[in-house]
Protein backbone atom coordinates (compact mmCIF):
# COMPACT_ATOMS: atom_id res chain seq x y z
CA UNK A 1 0.00 0.00 0.00
CA UNK A 2 1.30 3.25 -0.69
CA UNK A 3 1.34 6.15 2.04
CA UNK A 4 2.17 9.85 1.40
CA UNK A 5 3.62 11.57 4.04
CA UNK A 6 1.77 14.48 6.12
CA UNK A 7 1.60 16.25 9.10
CA UNK A 8 -0.89 15.39 12.04
CA UNK A 9 -2.70 18.76 11.85
CA UNK A 10 -3.29 17.98 8.28
CA UNK A 11 -4.11 14.42 9.01
CA UNK A 12 -6.89 15.57 11.52
CA UNK A 13 -8.29 18.06 8.97
CA UNK A 14 -8.55 15.77 5.82
CA UNK A 15 -10.09 12.47 8.72
CA UNK A 16 -12.39 15.48 9.55
CA UNK A 17 -13.57 16.53 6.31
CA UNK A 18 -14.07 12.72 5.42
CA UNK A 19 -16.67 12.36 8.60
CA UNK A 20 -18.73 15.24 7.45
CA UNK A 21 -20.05 12.79 4.77
CA UNK A 22 -20.04 9.75 6.68
CA UNK A 23 -23.08 7.59 7.05
CA UNK A 24 -23.92 4.49 8.87
CA UNK A 25 -24.72 1.59 6.47
CA UNK A 26 -27.06 0.12 9.11
CA UNK A 27 -29.49 3.74 8.96
CA UNK A 28 -28.16 5.36 12.21
CA UNK A 29 -28.00 9.05 12.61
CA UNK A 30 -24.02 8.47 14.65
CA UNK A 31 -21.17 7.32 12.96
CA UNK A 32 -18.71 5.53 14.81
CA UNK A 33 -15.26 5.63 13.79
CA UNK A 34 -12.22 3.61 14.99
CA UNK A 35 -8.65 5.63 15.95
CA UNK A 36 -6.71 1.87 16.82
CA UNK A 37 -3.54 1.10 17.98
CA UNK A 38 -1.27 0.72 20.66
CA UNK A 39 -1.02 3.16 23.45
CA UNK A 40 2.50 3.84 22.33
CA UNK A 41 0.95 5.25 19.21
CA UNK A 42 -1.26 7.88 20.75
CA UNK A 43 -4.53 7.16 19.07
CA UNK A 44 -6.45 9.09 21.44
CA UNK A 45 -4.47 12.11 20.22
CA UNK A 46 -5.50 11.89 16.65
CA UNK A 47 -8.74 11.23 18.29
CA UNK A 48 -8.66 14.64 19.97
CA UNK A 49 -7.25 16.61 16.95
CA UNK A 50 -10.35 15.38 14.96
CA UNK A 51 -12.44 15.95 17.24
CA UNK A 52 -11.48 19.70 17.63
CA UNK A 53 -11.25 20.00 14.14
CA UNK A 54 -14.96 19.02 13.74
CA UNK A 55 -16.27 21.38 16.81
CA UNK A 56 -15.12 24.10 14.56
CA UNK A 57 -16.82 23.06 12.01
CA UNK A 58 -20.33 22.61 13.86
CA UNK A 59 -20.40 18.88 13.80
CA UNK A 60 -21.10 17.36 17.13
CA UNK A 61 -18.25 14.25 18.54
CA UNK A 62 -17.73 12.33 21.33
CA UNK A 63 -14.33 10.74 22.15
CA UNK A 64 -14.50 7.67 24.36
CA UNK A 65 -11.18 5.70 24.67
CA UNK A 66 -11.61 2.35 26.05
CA UNK A 67 -8.75 2.58 28.74
CA UNK A 68 -12.24 4.14 30.40
CA UNK A 69 -13.99 0.68 29.87
CA UNK A 70 -11.09 -1.19 31.84
CA UNK A 71 -12.29 -4.58 33.66
CA UNK A 72 -11.88 -3.83 37.33
CA UNK A 73 -8.06 -5.07 38.39
CA UNK A 74 -9.25 -7.98 40.27
CA UNK A 75 -10.62 -10.02 37.24
CA UNK A 76 -8.07 -8.45 34.46
CA UNK A 77 -5.25 -9.37 37.11
CA UNK A 78 -6.54 -12.69 38.27
CA UNK A 79 -3.83 -14.32 37.00
CA UNK A 80 -1.08 -11.74 37.68
CA UNK A 81 -0.20 -8.36 36.44
CA UNK A 82 1.92 -9.45 33.17
CA UNK A 83 -0.42 -11.86 31.90
CA UNK A 84 -0.34 -11.66 27.93
CA UNK A 85 -3.46 -13.69 27.28
CA UNK A 86 -5.25 -11.59 29.76
CA UNK A 87 -4.48 -8.13 28.32
CA UNK A 88 -5.20 -9.81 25.36
CA UNK A 89 -8.47 -10.97 26.20
CA UNK A 90 -9.65 -10.16 29.03
CA UNK A 91 -8.61 -6.52 30.40
CA UNK A 92 -11.51 -4.04 28.39
CA UNK A 93 -14.66 -4.70 29.19
CA UNK A 94 -16.32 -4.87 25.83
CA UNK A 95 -19.85 -5.97 26.92
CA UNK A 96 -19.82 -2.63 28.92
CA UNK A 97 -18.45 -0.94 25.44
CA UNK A 98 -21.54 -2.97 23.27
CA UNK A 99 -24.29 -1.93 26.23
CA UNK A 100 -23.74 2.00 26.88
CA UNK A 101 -21.59 2.98 24.01
CA UNK A 102 -22.70 1.10 20.65
CA UNK A 103 -25.98 0.36 21.55
CA UNK A 104 -26.98 3.63 22.46
CA UNK A 105 -26.06 4.82 18.93
CA UNK A 106 -27.88 2.00 16.95
CA UNK A 107 -30.84 3.21 14.28
CA UNK A 108 -33.31 2.36 17.19
CA UNK A 109 -30.66 3.74 20.06
CA UNK A 110 -31.69 7.52 22.17
CA UNK A 111 -27.82 8.57 21.57
CA UNK A 112 -27.32 8.68 25.27
CA UNK A 113 -23.58 7.51 26.16
CA UNK A 114 -21.12 6.44 28.61
CA UNK A 115 -18.34 8.20 27.97
CA UNK A 116 -16.39 5.74 31.09
CA UNK A 117 -17.36 3.74 33.69
CA UNK A 118 -13.95 2.52 35.18
CA UNK A 119 -10.81 4.97 36.66
CA UNK A 120 -8.11 2.95 35.93
CA UNK A 121 -6.11 4.80 38.48
CA UNK A 122 -8.21 4.59 41.26
CA UNK A 123 -9.78 1.23 40.22
CA UNK A 124 -13.65 2.94 41.13
CA UNK A 125 -16.86 3.55 38.94
CA UNK A 126 -16.18 7.18 37.57
CA UNK A 127 -19.95 7.51 37.51
CA UNK A 128 -19.58 10.43 35.03
CA UNK A 129 -22.99 11.45 33.75
CA UNK A 130 -24.44 10.14 30.09
CA UNK A 131 -23.98 12.36 27.08
CA UNK A 132 -26.47 12.99 24.72
CA UNK A 133 -25.10 12.87 21.32
CA UNK A 134 -27.22 14.85 18.66
CA UNK A 135 -28.12 13.14 15.58
CA UNK A 136 -25.15 13.37 13.09
CA UNK A 137 -23.01 13.68 15.96
CA UNK A 138 -19.60 11.14 15.64
CA UNK A 139 -18.77 8.78 18.12
CA UNK A 140 -14.59 8.93 17.61
CA UNK A 141 -13.69 5.56 20.02
CA UNK A 142 -9.86 5.29 20.36
CA UNK A 143 -7.81 2.28 22.05
CA UNK A 144 -5.82 -1.08 20.89
CA UNK A 145 -7.18 -4.14 19.64
CA UNK A 146 -10.65 -2.18 18.48
CA UNK A 147 -10.73 -4.22 14.88
CA UNK A 148 -11.45 -7.67 16.26
CA UNK A 149 -14.76 -6.90 18.52
CA UNK A 150 -17.06 -6.80 15.35
CA UNK A 151 -17.88 -3.62 16.92
CA UNK A 152 -20.16 -1.40 14.09
CA UNK A 153 -17.93 0.88 12.67
CA UNK A 154 -18.57 3.12 9.78
CA UNK A 155 -14.89 3.90 9.33
CA UNK A 156 -11.71 2.12 10.61
CA UNK A 157 -8.44 4.24 11.19
CA UNK A 158 -5.00 2.24 12.23
CA UNK A 159 -2.08 3.67 13.20
CA UNK A 160 0.80 1.51 12.96
CA UNK A 161 3.79 0.88 14.80
CA UNK A 162 6.77 -1.34 13.36
CA UNK A 163 7.99 -3.74 15.76
CA UNK A 164 10.90 -1.81 16.31
CA UNK A 165 9.02 1.89 16.61
CA UNK A 166 6.61 -0.52 19.09
CA UNK A 167 9.39 -1.80 21.34
CA UNK A 168 11.50 1.60 21.52
CA UNK A 169 7.89 4.28 22.17
CA UNK A 170 6.84 1.60 24.67
CA UNK A 171 7.98 2.24 28.40
CA UNK A 172 9.99 -0.85 28.99
CA UNK A 173 7.39 -1.47 32.69
CA UNK A 174 5.17 -2.10 29.10
CA UNK A 175 7.67 -4.43 27.59
CA UNK A 176 5.52 -7.86 28.53
CA UNK A 177 2.57 -6.53 26.61
CA UNK A 178 4.20 -6.53 23.12
CA UNK A 179 3.47 -9.83 22.57
CA UNK A 180 -0.54 -9.58 22.26
CA UNK A 181 0.47 -6.50 20.00
CA UNK A 182 2.19 -8.96 17.26
CA UNK A 183 -0.50 -11.81 17.93
CA UNK A 184 -2.78 -8.63 17.14
CA UNK A 185 -1.26 -8.15 13.73
CA UNK A 186 -1.18 -12.11 13.18
CA UNK A 187 -4.66 -12.79 13.88
CA UNK A 188 -6.24 -9.69 13.03
CA UNK A 189 -4.38 -7.59 10.01
CA UNK A 190 -5.26 -4.72 11.31
CA UNK A 191 -3.20 -2.62 9.04
CA UNK A 192 -4.82 -4.76 5.69
CA UNK A 193 -8.44 -4.01 6.89
CA UNK A 194 -8.60 -0.80 8.42
CA UNK A 195 -10.19 1.61 5.72
CA UNK A 196 -7.35 3.98 6.51
CA UNK A 197 -4.00 3.13 7.71
CA UNK A 198 -1.39 5.46 9.76
CA UNK A 199 1.97 5.06 9.62
CA UNK A 200 3.35 6.76 12.85
CA UNK A 201 6.92 4.99 13.29
CA UNK A 202 8.45 8.81 13.37
CA UNK A 203 6.27 11.10 16.09
CA UNK A 204 6.98 13.61 13.60
CA UNK A 205 6.58 12.29 10.10
CA UNK A 206 3.42 10.80 9.98
CA UNK A 207 2.33 9.05 6.41
CA UNK A 208 -1.06 7.73 5.28
CA UNK A 209 -2.88 5.76 3.03
CA UNK A 210 -5.32 8.73 2.01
Amino acid sequence: MRLEAITWDRLGDRLAERLLDLKPADGSPWPRVAFDGAPAAAPGDLAARVHEVLRTRGRSSLVVGTEGFLRPASVRLEHGHQDVDAYYDGWFDTGALWREVFGPLEADGDGRVLPDLLDPVTDRATRSPYVQLPPGGILLLHGPFLLRHWFPFDLTVHLLLSPGALRRRTPEAGHWTLPAFERYEQETDPAGTADVLVRADDPRRPAWSG
